[in-house]
């Protein structure tokens, strides 16, 4: 199985404080890595840095092989350029917490927006829209705005958004955690189908039953570090760490 992200020596700061520490993670092609850890462990940064929403201080991003962000100048990296990084960016969906769907834009327009800025013939992306919408249950919402959509159907919409240009990964930012309770079942769902369509898939999540459902291997990081890393069985029902063990006991409490 080819590897599709390879983090090497992440590290980043902001200011005194660290919030990657040298993380090397590495994720194979076609599976699903869950992402555990407490809040301020810098899971959400590890995911923005992958794809280049966040500089490393030091360290680097591959996809597939090819540099994310950055090129090789001589002996140290060196910033791409914005058209460049865009253009990378497209290869790897995000599915964001809150979102972060365009409000002055119909759901359809939505989901359009990045296609059609990448060179897709207008027609064809709606076309490929509307099947994306069907996909997420949402079919019949393609002309209604964002603050008509309760928001598990936000995130649903938000999710087609990102499978719109085809991505090779898709990071999920907890995408359930900006959810009412009710309506985390609706979005859990369809990440499930998209983890049994064979698309590299790295969720951050505190949903500890669906990770043990859905997940290839679960990762749990505490203060910018990866603390403990295995198969859902290895690290949620018999954690080695014992920081990974506190951290369970008071989130299945």
């Amino acid at each position: 199985m080819s590897q599709a992200i390879a983090v090497h020596n992440a590290t980043k700061s902001y200011g005194d404080k660290t919030v990657l520490r040298g993380v090397d993670f590495s994720v194979e092609a076609g599976t699903v890595t869950v992402i555990l850890g407490p809040s301020g462990s810098g899971k959400s940064t590890l995911l923005r840095a992958i794809n280049h929403l966040e500089k490393l201080d030091e360290g680097f991003v591959s996809l597939n092989g090819e540099l994310i962000g950055v090129r090789v100048k001589g002996t140290r990296l060196k910033e791409l350029r914005p058209k460049d990084i865009l253009r990378q960016r497209a290869k790897i969906g995000f599915v964001f917490q809150n979102f972060n769907l365009f409000p002055h834009l119909t759901i359809l327009e939505n989901v359009t927006e990045a296609p059609i800025s990448h060179g897709v013939k207008a027609a064809e992306a709606r076309e490929n829209a509307r099947a994306l919408l069907a996909r997420v249950g949402l079919s019949e919402k393609e002309a209604d705005y964002p603050r008509q959509l309760s928001g598990g159907q936000q995130q649903r919409v938000a999710i087609a958004r990102a499978l719109a240009l085809d991505p090779d990964v898709i990071l999920f930012d907890e995408p359930t955690s900006a959810l009412d309770p009710e309506l985390v079942g609706e979005v859990l769902a369809v990440i499930r189908t998209l983890a049994g369509s064979g698309k590299t898939l790295i969720v951050v999540t505190h949903e500890i039953g669906f990770a043990r459902e859905v997940a290839d291997r679960v990762v749990f990081m505490d203060e910018g570090a990866i603390i403990e890393e295995g198969t859902p069985d290895q690290v949620l029902t018999r954690p080695a760490h014992p920081r990974t063990q506190d951290f369970l006991s008071k989130v299945l409490a």
